[in-house]
């Protein structure tokens, strides 16, 4: 990042806009994690049956949040390439 200073850094890493871009991101690690835990909850009480059914519900889970970052990314960089043109 030659030719940019810290402040401007900053600015592009925790500007308020780009988190609001995609909302769906945050809502999908804060279900990931909490499917995560009652997973291992049920595991430390001894139901493995619904234990494995929430471990496979974070996997999917996790994979449509990993879907959405990619998904805005992708999306972010194709609205600013076509901004700068």
């Amino acid at each position: 990042m030659q030719g940019t200073s810290d402040s401007e850094v900053d600015q592009k890493l925790f500007d308020r806009r780009r988190r609001a871009q995609n909302p769906l991101v945050p809502i999908g690690a804060f279900v990931t994690a909490g499917v995560l835990a009652a997973g291992l909850m049920s595991f430390q009480q001894g139901d493995s049956h619904l234990g494995q059914k929430l471990m496979r519900a974070r996997v999917i889970a996790q994979g449509v949040t990993v879907a959405l970052m990619v998904g805005t990314a992708y999306y972010c960089g194709q609205k600013s390439a076509n901004h700068h043109l």
